[in-house]
């Protein structure tokens, strides 16, 4: 049984402090940016934290970092370890989705911890909601090194339990609306509609971003959840990076922008685009289940508690 997602409801993980012991693992893709890693782990160790390796970190099975039943170990493990405060997820790729055929979140009843990252993560954040509890949709541990300081600086106070400034977009008009905030992956949320880890919408606001997919794909996305009828629940979407997205020069096309205004703007719910988190982009930490306004005329999303 779900429970009732509302703001009142939701279970925070404890605030990080230094000292606290954070766990690594590789629940998607093959591990391929090694100096990346290295860099982000140094980041994280220069604060002050521990930072633990899963054994497991470096498995190969194709394109993804082991077989399911590795990654799902490796994720149990962290999640168990009733030493470790966090999770940093090394890296996106594909692979997260797989895991959640024969994965419940209350089979597993420690304490919350944080799960921090983005892209192919955000079936493990959603799923993650579903059962009740906040995570954090920010950089992984390979793209850490190259955010902007006042990136890094915004996840680590995002962490430690402090206020979230607002991010400034484009507004596209429609007013102002509060919501709890849902932030992902717009590709692989849309592989998660018809299925048990898509989490009630109702109330929510949708905060997509997306790369390297042409035009045509996203356009295809978006009139998938058109035709569901979910985006009738929301009560706004906020748009960040869409990089790497326009088509090749020789081929007919509207532009990645002309294609999110197309589908979503005569929804007649609040938007603002160009807000930066994302690939590619400032990926700027998202508290996943935020009680956040999202205010169309003057292109913010504000963070509320």
């Amino acid at each position: 049984m779900r429970p009732n997602l509302t703001n009142s409801s939701k279970i925070l993980p404890p605030p990080l402090i230094p000292g606290d012991l954070l766990r690594v693992i590789a629940p998607s893709g093959v591990l391929r940016e090694v100096d990346a890693l290295e860099r982000g782990l140094e980041i994280w160790t220069n604060r002050g934290y521990q930072v633990e390796i899963s054994p497991q970190i470096h498995q190969k099975w194709g394109y993804l970092a082991g077989t399911d039943e590795i990654r799902r170990q490796e994720l149990a493990a962290a999640w168990e370890d009733p030493d470790c405060r966090g999770i940093l997820c090394a890296r996106g790729g594909f692979g997260s989705t797989r895991l959640l055929e024969t994965w419940n979140w209350l089979d597993y009843p420690k304490s919350p911890k944080w799960l921090i990252g983005f892209s192919d993560i955000t079936a493990l954040l959603w799923s993650l909601y579903i059962a009740g509890i906040s995570s954090v949709h920010g950089p992984v541990l390979t793209t850490l090194a190259a955010e902007p300081d006042w990136s890094i600086q915004r996840l680590f106070d995002l962490l430690a339990g402090h206020p979230q400034p607002p991010l400034v977009g484009k507004g596209w008009g429609g007013g102002r609306s509060n919501g709890i905030l849902l932030p992902g992956n717009l590709t692989v949320a849309t592989h998660l509609l018809g299925t048990p880890a898509l989490p009630p919408l109702d109330g929510v606001i949708l905060a997509w971003e997306d790369v390297t997919e042409v035009p045509y794909r996203i356009d295809r996305m978006l009139t998938q959840w058109r035709l569901s009828g979910l985006l009738s629940k929301i009560r706004g979407i906020a748009l960040g990076g869409f990089t790497q997205c326009e088509s090749p020069a020789h081929l007919p096309s509207l532009n990645i922008q002309e294609v999110l205004r197309d589908r979503l703007s005569d929804l007649d719910i609040p938007i603002v685009s160009d807000l930066p988190f994302g690939h590619d982009h400032p990926n700027a930490a998202l508290l996943v289940g935020a009680e956040v306004i999202l205010d169309a005329d003057q292109g913010i999303m504000e963070f509320l508690g």
